[in-house]
């Protein structure tokens, strides 16, 4: 088998040399069917008559052409189809020039639309039939004026069969290629979106511990001459601090784990019902948070997805660090969670100043830390905030207050597009 496919693919790379081979076999089977006797006393049989000489020309004319059929198909019909035609009107008894007609056939139909070699077969086949049948010296239905039809038929039925097997075949290729496009796209847009994913998970964790790491550290420092005690309880927490820090970076990078990785995390990812202990931290920090809720699920009403969640915990939890680190000191902070409808409604407020560093008192830490513009610092957070809310085709609002203080406002879709087919399957 893999000699015959070598064979194919060195006459592929030269079809002008397999069209000349074709057009010798095919001049050999016509001189050899010219010497046959079709009406002897014993019926067909071979003699050893010499064809006249224009036969011989009008022969090796129509072989000939075929050596361009792949270049010019219709023009190399039309030849063989003329020298045909002055055969069987001249030719007595005919050669079978006719057989040029029929590999030329083919090759019109199975180079071009079946429209076109339809009506280009039939007509053919009327003008040699027709000739055949009116100039001949035989009968009009002898069994020669019939074969040309029938021959001439069979080309064009054939070479139309081999069109539509290439036509069926370069369409599954190309729909095997489209559609191995479409799976790679798909896989490099779920690697992006994942990619940033983790990207806003590894920021939201780092911004929100290492500030609270850095503010209890400024408390350390600040009481330690004084008031030790004090300054023995910011290191506690901040060592409570790195240690959830090192835990959630562990679950975020996690993800990253093979699927065969025994050692892939399996604690849940954070959520509405861990907000009191993100509260907690931010209130051993110095800093005032409140917190009210309004987020019971009522009756026949859906739960709330993962995904919504996660990104209402992640949005109070940026809110609260960039609170920690821009707002000032003395800043209270107000998170609000409400489930209106199909929507869950979450805000955060502060009153900070963001004059910049003011002595601590003794129970709340000093920050260095002044109130800009932007009130993500040139960070990443507010672009994070508002990518989670985006993808979950949300809205989020953020700015000053009138009066002071900064506004975080994120309204997520209690149903949302994987939920919504989850249920429709």
């Amino acid at each position: 088998m893999s000699t015959f496919q070598s064979a194919r693919r060195r006459l592929r790379a030269h079809p002008f040399a397999l069209d000349a081979a074709l057009a010798a076999g095919v001049l050999v089977c016509i001189v050899a069917g010219s010497l046959v006797e079709p009406h002897g006393p014993d019926g067909v049989t071979w003699t050893l008559r010499t064809p006249d000489a224009l036969s011989l020309v009008l022969m090796a004319l129509g072989a000939a052409a075929l050596v361009l059929r792949r270049r010019a198909p219709l023009a190399v019909l039309a030849f063989t189809g003329g020298v045909s035609l002055v055969e069987s009107v001249t030719g007595d008894p005919r050669a079978p020039v006719a057989m040029c007609v029929v590999v030329a056939l083919y090759t019109v139909a199975s180079t071009t639309d079946r429209p076109t070699a339809w009506r280009v077969g039939l007509l053919t086949m009327t003008v040699l039939t027709g000739a055949a049948m009116i100039a001949g010296p035989l009968p009009w239905y002898a069994q020669e004026n019939l074969a040309i039809l029938a021959w001439t038929g069979i080309g064009a039925t054939a070479g139309d069969a081999v069109r539509s097997r290439r036509a069926f075949v370069q369409a599954i290729r190309e729909r095997a290629e489209r559609a191995e496009r479409t799976r790679e796209e798909e896989a490099r847009r779920r690697v992006a979106e994942e990619r940033l994913r983790i990207a806003r998970d590894l920021h939201d964790v780092v911004a929100h511990h290492i500030a609270l790491v850095n503010v209890q550290a400024g408390v350390a420092a600040h009481v330690m001459d004084k008031r030790p005690d004090q300054a023995k309880e910011a290191l506690a927490h901040v060592r409570e601090a790195s240690r959830s820090a090192l835990g959630e970076l562990r679950a975020t990078v996690g993800l990253l784990r093979q699927s065969g990785d025994p050692e892939a995390p399996t604690e849940p990812a954070s959520g509405l019902d861990r907000l009191d202990d993100l509260a907690g931290t931010f209130r051993n920090a110095g800093l005032h948070v409140l917190v009210a809720r309004e987020d019971q699920r009522p009756e026949h009403a859906p739960a709330l997805p993962a995904a919504v969640d996660l990104a209402a915990y992640r949005v109070i939890q940026e809110a609260l660090t960039n609170v920690q680190k821009h707002a000032g000191t003395g800043a209270k902070a107000e998170v609000s969670v409400v489930r209106v409808g199909p929507h869950l409604e979450v805000t955060v407020l502060d009153d900070g100043t963001g004059a910049g560093r003011h002595e601590a008192p003794a129970s709340a830490p000093a920050t260095a830390s002044v109130r800009t513009g932007d009130r993500d610092g040139g960070g990443h957070g507010l672009l994070g905030m508002r990518e989670r809310v985006t993808a979950l085709r949300g809205t989020l609002t953020t700015g000053p207050r009138y009066g002071g203080g900064f506004r975080v406002h994120a309204i997520l879709p209690v149903e949302t597009r994987t939920s919504a087919a989850q249920d429709g399957s």
